[in-house]
């Protein structure tokens, strides 16, 4: 699985090989990772070298407390990953968008409708993909031109869903 964790301005690519390897923007790590008691301190082996994290979560993301310093952190799934960059291009541009699926799936609801007018960040499609359903949100203001899909529909990835004008 790859995440994208961002601390501050600055963006870590982590895969995770399995429970003890990873790789950190390419470069191979052997850690171990262990919860303490029921606290959120956690003991971390990288490399053989051994560091404790007091680890807790707000908001959207993570405050770390590492060696004495604070760090507010953000993690997102490949998933998340995909889903950004397939609407952040709509987003900057004023044109049409075409909602595109992120990943194999099934429609399982459709909470917009042709002619609707649609405020950024309001759902218009829900697709479940591996168990998961993930609400695919506008990513601008607009319209709901025409809707390609229904209820029930299998669809492949980067079909086009529905039209925002």
């Amino acid at each position: 699985m790859k995440y994208a964790t961002t601390i501050g301005e600055r963006t870590y690519r982590v895969e995770v090989l399995d429970d003890h390897r990873i790789l950190l923007d390419g470069k191979p790590y052997e850690v171990d990772f262990t919860a303490i008691g029921n606290q959120p301190v956690y003991s971390l082996l990288i490399n053989g070298r051994s560091l404790e994290a007091h680890a807790v979560p707000r908001g959207d993301g993570w405050q770390i407390l590492l060696h004495g310093k604070m760090f507010e952190a953000r993690v997102e799934d490949e998933q998340a990953i995909r889903m950004r960059a397939l609407t952040r291009p709509a987003a900057e541009s004023g044109g049409e968008f075409a909602l595109r699926a992120p990943m194999p799936g099934l429609v399982v609801g459709i909470p917009a409708a042709e002619g609707q007018p649609i405020a950024k960040g309001e759902a218009l499609v829900i697709l479940e993909s591996m168990k998961m359903q993930n609400e695919l949100r506008s990513p601008k203001d607009g319209t709901v031109l025409e809707i390609r899909v229904q209820p029930g529909q299998a669809v492949e990835q980067n079909q086009v869903l529905l039209l925002l004008g």
